[in-house]
């Protein structure tokens, strides 16, 4: 079974970005085993006089399940024309390391727009050496028209899409 670790990097609990995500899960539950990582609020500054020594524990923990994993998904929303503070943060704390050194990606920005925010990850993880494929990344605008409050994906093309992300994510 392939291990994938997911980051949600909304800042709002229960958020359609979350819904993707489980979504996912969903629909890949006999074949992979998710380690999802959100409410990043919760993982300290980044500082780098810590990134190499006395690194808090749970950014050591999230370096290590990145490590361990066959690959990572990032699902994020686009905040002011840019990736939300809190994934940011968390890929800030990556910098020192290789661990997203040729690990396969797969980038999801589901937002209102989303392209500026969609653009600046893809800078972020191409710097930090991930493995990108232009079949593992999709951009969902207008993304509350299709999802339900309660987290069901309503928007049949949009199903479709994550299906499809889904199977070249695994089989890339």
């Amino acid at each position: 079974m392939k291990k994938i670790v997911a980051i949600v990097g909304s800042a709002s609990a229960n958020s359609s970005n979350l819904s993707i995500i489980k979504y996912l899960e969903s629909i890949c539950s006999s074949k992979i085993e998710f380690e999802i990582f959100e409410d990043l609020k919760h993982y300290p500054h980044f500082s780098p006089e810590l990134s190499v020594e006395n690194t808090p524990t749970d950014i050591v923990q999230f370096r290590e399940s990145i490590m361990q994993s066959d690959g990572v998904i990032i699902c994020t929303p686009e905040y002011v024309f840019s990736i939300p503070s809190g994934l940011k943060n968390l890929l800030e704390w990556s910098v020192s390391t290789v661990i997203f050194s040729d690990k396969p990606v797969g980038l999801i920005t589901a937002s209102a727009s989303g392209a500026k925010g969609h653009e600046e990850l893809q800078l972020i993880l191409r710097t930090l050496g991930a493995s990108l494929r232009d079949n593992t990344q999709l951009l969902i605008q207008g993304v509350k028209g299709k999802i339900t409050p309660e987290g069901a994906i309503t928007h049949q093309e949009t199903k479709r899409l994550l299906e499809d992300f889904m199977k070249n994510f695994l089989n890339n």
